[in-house]
């Protein structure tokens, strides 16, 4: 008995050297001991075109990288949001200004009346995933939906460092198209498959992150996808991954020499690979053309859009341009890290997804080159640099617009004085109408949609210009590459972006992230007093910064100020004259200038989001 009970400690002992030894290995290349988890799918997934319902097959091996042991998992099931009476359904007819293409509209233009276009779904025309059987290692385990999320309770446990395989057959319905995902959009498309299969959820240092599928952004675990799709042979897909077999489904091809296989059956056998990604997107419709430009020492980009003389025209028009973007993002951020990129027409706007992007495709060229920039943009803001968007959206959507508007300056020539006067403009409408919530509000939780697309999109993108009037715009520059090249294939937080910013810079940040993401407070600056050859300056708004003044003299001759915040332990490089810091705590500050001063003015950058301009300036 003893004897036997050595045994069996040591094995225990060996095993758990050899999981932590797995573990260690794992995570040698991650920073910080910083971790993540990691899935590796397999999915067979048999498309009937003609009800809409597709059965499918889900092998999935989980590693569990974390320090904790998981006795539960929980995976998203998306479609399950496109039925009456879901979250999604109920939030369109509480919030006060729903998106207007998941709505319609009675009533007047004064006093409108939105109406849910979810609720009056029939039972052919809602989304579902059904689970029909769940085991883990062979054993069936047990499972409660409810709505959009599956909690499951694993036979077994798995430790640090170990992996277990679960293994699903379900059933799904492909909703009418509401947002995003569905059958037959507007454009005509046939099916846009996004979010459409049991997805795992995210555990993280937070915990788990099974939110509720109610109306925006996305969290998915890094790992590799096998995806065999089979649907109507008249059918051309494209989306995430790699297409295996081109030549049993005769696309993709470049060399129209080589012999295709005929497949005598009614249906093609489409088999995908994605490596490292945290999604996978397909798009399917029989009216499709296809196109395919190289980008020089990059990815390969496909082009994907209905057989219509408008659209055709406006999208080749729009591809050289997107060689051009992708190409300048490689050189801005960092390299894109995959071989192919796809740009389809789909969905019910412009939309990101893993090595794809959806567009619709009735658009004039402003508009469709205006939206591939951003949404290629996200190829490395959330999908290459993969924060969780449903907490932090202003990392992916702000960022994303900040280097879009960039790419547009350099490769459309706009010829603006200042690039990013429209994400200003609409911040200091929000901070006007009182209605502004800090940025680190949940995605789905804010009160209005007008809040939540500012602070987003354009209060994300002010983030990033402002931040490049505190530490200078090279550093700035300096700072997305390092931080692409640090966190590029992981999940990085607005801790982890702010340490990048400030090893780059030298400089303290930490009062610039709490006060401009986790409040509402605001800048605002004021010339106080001027007399003679002595100014005073005011800060009126709760939130400090280092201030750039411009002084003009009676001369006409011109001299720059700068005055450092102490909480800063530092400066910028800056071509001016450099008084003494200005701390928080005193609200006026006052220097002296060596000539007689005939005008004055804060912030001739105009990238401090100083929200009042009016008392920026004072002349004689």
């Amino acid at each position: 008995m003893i004897r036997y009970f050595i045994i069996v400690m040591v094995a225990i002992f060996f095993t758990q050297c050899a999981s932590l030894q797995a573990q260690k290995n794992e995570t040698e290349k991650w920073p910080n001991n910083y971790w993540q988890q990691h899935v590796a799918y397999t999915m067979d997934i048999d498309m009937n075109v003609e009800t809409y319902q597709y059965n499918g097959n889900q092998k999935l091996i989980y590693t569990n990288n974390s320090p904790d042991s998981i006795n539960k998992v929980f995976y998203h099931l998306y479609f399950n949001a496109f039925q009456p009476n879901s979250e999604m359904d109920a939030r369109l007819q509480t919030v006060p200004d729903p998106d207007k293409r998941m709505v319609t509209v009675d009533g007047t233009k004064e006093h409108p009346v939105y109406k849910s276009r979810i609720t009056p779904l029939k039972e052919d025309e809602v989304g579902f995933i059904k689970i029909k059987s769940l085991q883990q290692e062979g054993t069936p385990i047990d499972y409660v939906v409810e709505g959009t999320v599956m909690e499951v309770t694993l036979a077994k446990p798995i430790y640090p460092g170990e992996k277990t395989e679960l293994e699903m057959s379900f059933i799904g319905q492909v909703p009418v198209q509401i947002r995003r995902s569905g059958r037959n959009n507007k454009g005509g498309v046939a099916l846009s498959m996004t979010q459409w299969y049991p997805k795992m959820a995210e555990y993280d240092i937070e915990g788990w992150h099974a939110d509720p599928y109610i109306g925006r952004e996305f969290y998915g675990v890094w790992g590799d996808f096998d995806v065999t799709i089979h649907i109507d042979k008249n059918y051309i897909l494209g989306g995430t991954g790699y297409l295996q077999n081109p030549q049993e489904v005769g696309f993709g091809y470049e060399d129209k020499n080589i012999p295709l296989k005929p497949n005598k059956g009614t249906k093609n056998t489409w088999h995908f690979v994605a490596p490292n990604v945290h999604d996978f997107t397909w798009v399917a419709d029989p009216d499709f053309i296809h196109d395919i430009k190289q980008v020089p020492n990059g990815a390969r980009l496909h082009f994907l859009y209905k057989n219509n003389p408008d659209i055709q025209k406006v999208w080749r028009k729009m591809e050289p341009i997107a060689v051009k973007t992708m190409a300048f993002y490689n050189d801005y951020i960092g390299p894109y890290p995959y071989k192919q990129y796809s740009i389809i027409q789909g969905g019910d706007g412009g939309m990101e997804y893993g090595m794809c992007t959806l567009i619709t495709g009735a658009r004039n060229f402003e508009s469709l080159v205006g939206t591939m920039m951003h949404e290629m943009g996200h190829a490395w803001f959330q999908f290459a640099l993969a924060t969780n968007e449903s907490k932090h959206p202003w990392m992916d959507e702000g960022f994303t617009s900040f280097v879009e508007a960039v790419a547009s300056d350099k490769i459309m020539k706009n010829k603006k004085d200042f690039i990013f006067d429209m994400p200003y403009k609409y911040y200091y409408y929000m901070v006007s109408t009182g209605k502004e919530e800090p940025l680190t509000t949940h995605s789905d939780h804010y009160a209005t949609n007008m809040s939540y697309g500012i602070n987003a999109y354009d209060k994300g993108s002010v983030f990033l210009a402002q931040l490049g009037y505190i530490i200078g715009w090279e550093n700035l520059e300096k700072t997305l590459k390092a931080y692409y090249n640090k966190w590029s294939g992981k999940h990085p937080s607005p801790n982890d972006f702010k340490r990048v910013a400030e090893q780059v810079s030298g400089l303290s940040l930490d009062w610039y992230v709490n006060e401009f993401v986790e409040t509402t407070h605001f800048v605002d600056y004021a010339v106080n007093e001027v007399k003679a050859n002595s100014i005073t300056l005011e800060r009126i708004g709760a939130m400090p910064m280092p201030i750039e003044v411009s002084v003009t003299y009676t001369d006409n001759t011109t001299e720059l100020f700068y005055i450092p915040l102490n909480v800063m332990r530092g400066e910028k490089s800056i071509s001016g004259t450099q008084l003494p810091d200005w701390d928080w705590g005193h609200t006026t500050y006052t220097f002296t200038t060596p000539k007689p001063v005939k005008e004055v003015y804060i912030d001739p950058s105009l990238l401090m989001a100083d929200v009042n301009r009016q008392n920026n300036s004072w002349k004689k």
